[in-house]
């Protein structure tokens, strides 16, 4: 089966499915229905040539995956609060955006600039042990956060949701029916989902900040901030390697301890949940790129459940 240009996200009561032309959020409602988002999707790095390249397709991808990201949720949550069908609701693109931003910079904060300040209060000097301690603070705290948010009650049906929709999509890669009972046998861990990007983003970014040295003053703390959408692009090529040579041997061994992050961030859905995958996923299958996928790999017609 040849690589399947699909991703998804899990949403509040729902999945969403991104392909390279279509972005489509199902969600259920009480009532067993789904409530649909289905767009038409182009991504900046197919309209700008420079942004498409090897390395900045990652910077370019991780900024528009957040805002497409923060859209599903809050149409998800928009779905949630209403008391009827007719209620409208909606978070404004500007507030979007902000939101965004102030998440960029929480991120920078806790993942970048302190740890480095903690190594540095350790009394560590040279170049290479700096690194390795400013690494396994930010690794610590990569850590520490996954944890939290797998005890976070709240978030344990949006993480069955999650292990849904890697379910969906393996079962589509390997030519299988689009059917819950058939999507449930499949692993609930992915080696593109964004838990690993983000355990890669810590690994690179331990090499160039070690590369680059112990932060001094504020411009040296800004450097490391300039670097992230080089640490972005290099780990978002990664992941994309992966996902298509994951039969390989190799590449399953260096995909191994990103993905077993997600055993923090996934959980064992159930049929419902994996309806749900599938719901989003029949809406994005008219994507050309899936189709032209699909049949190059001889991939009988597919059976969804509505």
């Amino acid at each position: 089966m040849p690589f399947l240009p699909v991703g998804g996200q899990a949403v509040l009561e729902g999945v969403m499915m991104r392909a390279p032309s279509r972005v489509a959020v199902a969600v259920r409602r009480p009532d067993g229905s789904f409530a649909y988002l289905d767009r038409p999707f182009a991504s900046i790095t197919s309209k700008v040539k420079f942004l498409g390249w090897p390395v900045v397709r990652g910077a370019a991808s991780l900024f528009e995956t957040m805002f497409v990201g923060m859209t599903a949720l809050n149409f998800s949550a928009d779905e949630a609060a209403k008391e009827t069908p007719e209620d409208e609701g909606g978070m404004p693109a500007l507030l979007q955006g902000l939101g965004i931003v102030v998440s960029l910079a929480l991120g920078l904060l806790l993942f970048v600039v302190l740890p480095a300040r903690l190594a540095g209060r350790l009394g560590f000097r040279d170049r290479v042990g700096f690194g390795l301690v400013d690494g396994a603070f930010r690794l610590l705290a990569f850590v520490i956060y996954l944890l939290l948010l797998s005890t976070w009650k709240d978030m344990r049906r949006v993480l069955g949701f999650h292990g849904a929709e890697h379910k969906a999509i393996h079962a589509l890669e390997a030519g299988a029916p689009l059917t819950p009972e058939s999507v449930q046998t499949f692993p609930r861990l992915h080696p593109r989902c964004g838990t690993s990007f983000l355990f890669l983003l810590v690994v690179v970014s331990i090499v160039v900040f070690t590369a680059i040295g112990r932060p001094v003053g504020i411009g040296q703390h800004l450097l490391r901030i300039a670097c992230m959408p080089l640490i972005a692009g290099v780990a978002f090529e990664f992941i994309r390697l992966s996902g298509k040579y994951f039969d390989r041997p190799l590449v399953r061994v260096l995909v191994w301890p990103g993905m077993q992050f997600q055993r923090l961030t996934t959980r064992e859905p159930d049929l419902e949940m994996c309806a749900t995958a599938i719901a989003a996923l029949a809406k994005v299958m008219d994507d050309p790129a899936v189709a032209k996928a699909r049949s190059a790999g001889g991939m009988r017609e597919m059976s969804f459940i509505q």
